[in-house]
């Protein structure tokens, strides 16, 4: 009786394992679904996405369709948007950001998904480990949270004498509260008192900018998430009306008048997420397929802005930069 039951339990097991396949291997052509926190998917990180797929033979609306749904930077949304994709019965999902991914592992435990961006995907519960995925889930890691301190290390040698920064972070996010750790032990070390300040949503953003006036913070650090990318131009135009020398996690901020930024090359981080779909369409497993983690880090100093803020940065600092904006 022991044997049946054991047969049994493997026959079911094998029926709810993931099934990329049951469309694909029918003759029609496979969708995959995109679940993005942000704005919706025109950014040059999904061109790049879009573009490796065609290098790997896709033609969109011929071998490849898409079904595409953006929380529009409100997390809140993410679970509804999930259940969409899923009732679609698409047959992978693509995610941007660590909520997205943490949505859609929520909804489903059978169709494939790969994480484009997302920070710690163990600590977040989305992988049992990065080697193996063990589960429905894989992609990359932006390894965000390990940032977070070398950014605050990074503004304070280029203003030695900074001893209060503000640190703009997001309970709502899986991510931060590993990042907000991590820099926390990055500004003891260097003697820095560090001033945690939440927004969860857009409308907390002015309540966080008087929050930092009112501590009469000197430099400003701002964690990773989509809702913050979505209103950057808020954020930057505090920081510079603030004087505040502040560094973000992409470079786009740098471009548009931050002090500095550092982190992932984002369009690398997409094209490796098509590469997860093409492996996964043509039948390979994502619990055997290694979360993989960015080899290449961008640290962008913005010259004209540090002038203007009256700072002289490093030499040491300057010749460390990918890019130095003047």
């Amino acid at each position: 009786m022991r044997l049946i039951g054991l047969a049994v339990v493997l026959a079911l097991s094998l029926v709810a394992a993931p099934l990329v396949h049951e469309a694909h291997a029918a003759g029609q052509v496979p969708r995959v679904g995109i679940l993005e926190t942000g704005a919706p998917s025109a950014s040059e990180y999904w061109q790049a996405f879009h573009q490796r797929l065609r290098e790997l033979g896709y033609a969109e609306g011929q071998t490849i369709t898409f079904e595409i749904r953006s929380a529009g930077g409100r997390s809140e949304r993410l679970r509804g948007l999930a259940v969409e994709l899923v009732g679609l019965k698409v047959d992978i999902i693509v995610t941007t950001g660590t909520p997205a991914a943490v949505a859609a592992k929520q909804r489903t435990t059978t169709i494939p998904i790969v994480m484009a961006v997302a920070t710690d995907p163990v600590g977040a519960g989305l992988t049992a480990s990065l080697g193996r995925p063990g589960g429905n889930v894989t992609g990359l890691a932006n390894l965000d949270a390990e940032l977070s301190g070398k950014r605050l290390e990074m503004l304070k040698a280029a203003v030695p004498p900074l001893s209060r920064v503000a640190i703009l972070w997001n309970p709502a996010n899986p991510a931060h509260k590993q990042a907000l750790r991590d820099t926390e032990a990055a500004a003891l070390a260097l003697a820095v008192r560090l001033q945690p300040v939440e927004a969860r949503n857009p409308g907390e953003l002015n309540e966080a900018f008087s929050a930092m006036r009112q501590e009469r913070a000197g430099g400003l650090v701002l964690l990773a998430d989509s809702m913050f990318w979505m209103h950057r131009a808020r954020i930057l135009d505090f920081a510079a009306k603030s004087r505040l020398p502040s560094i973000f996690w992409h470079r786009a901020f740098a471009e548009a008048g931050a002090f500095m930024s550092y982190g992932t090359s984002y369009p690398d981080l997409y094209r490796g997420a098509a590469n997860f779909v093409d492996k996964i369409l043509k039948g390979a497993r994502p619990a055997d397929l290694p979360v993989e983690q960015p080899t290449k880090f961008e640290l962008v100093v913005n010259l004209k802005t540090a002038k203007t803020l009256g700072l002289t940065i490093p030499q040491t600092l300057l010749l460390r930069a990918d890019q130095v904006i003047e």
